[in-house]
């Protein structure tokens, strides 16, 4: 009976931290890849970040792979914390399909906004940018709850990106070098994501 309960207790645990099943399964694969790139080392950089004139040649995978690669182990640990603890506070607040469309609409913001906006910004790199536009969806979608967690996260996200934007430097990253506008891009990039997402109508199967 003890062991019973105790197999009880740890499930719910997990599941409150939606860290359950095939969540827990995603959450160490996210996680796994950002560090397998970063042992890559130097030449895993050069070949997948954001760089201006490679993207002229035509490497358009940078698009892509540049959030998931970072400059360093404590540039990737710190953007792997800030996603496990984006997952346990949000992870379920949208099913699959929209966090796809949240995340690819915060990367796709920060490529076009350093493309086309930023054209100084020569390099880029981390998962942060993407991240921001992952709390700005959730919070968004914790606050139209109700939740006061919502309102505290949206009102700490447009503080933040205000002193960033005014300082060119945040809190959290130390000494390690920072693109601010990728940030601002990311949130808003996710912000359209999730609308555009939620608009995107499911395919249904016709009854026969």
């Amino acid at each position: 009976m003890k062991i019973t309960g105790t197999d009880s207790g740890s499930q719910s645990w997990f599941r409150s931290a939606n860290c359950d099943g095939y969540y827990g399964v995603a959450l160490l694969a996210s996680l796994g890849v950002i560090l397998a790139l970063c042992a890559t080392g130097q030449r895993g950089r050069e070949a997948l970040c954001y760089e201006r004139l490679a993207l002229a040649q035509g490497q358009l995978w940078r698009l892509l792979s540049a959030h998931w690669v970072h400059l360093n182990l404590e540039h990737a640990l710190l953007n792997g914390a800030g996603l496990t603890l984006l997952w346990v506070l949000m992870a379920r607040e949208f099913p699959p399909r929209r966090w796809v469309g949240i995340l690819l609409g915060s990367g796709l913001g920060i490529d076009a906004g350093l493309w086309f906006l930023r054209p100084g910004v020569e390099w880029y790199m981390g998962a942060s940018g993407v991240l921001h536009g992952a709390l700005a969806a959730g919070a968004a979608a914790l606050y139209r709850r109700g939740e006061g967690l919502g309102a505290a996260l949206l009102l700490l996200l447009v503080v933040k990106l205000i002193y960033e934007q005014h300082s060119g430097a945040s809190v959290f990253v130390g000494d390690l070098p920072l693109v601010t506008d990728a940030h601002l891009f990311g949130a808003l990039g996710g912000l359209a994501g999730a609308l555009i997402s939620a608009r995107t109508p499911q395919h249904t199967s016709k009854p026969l």
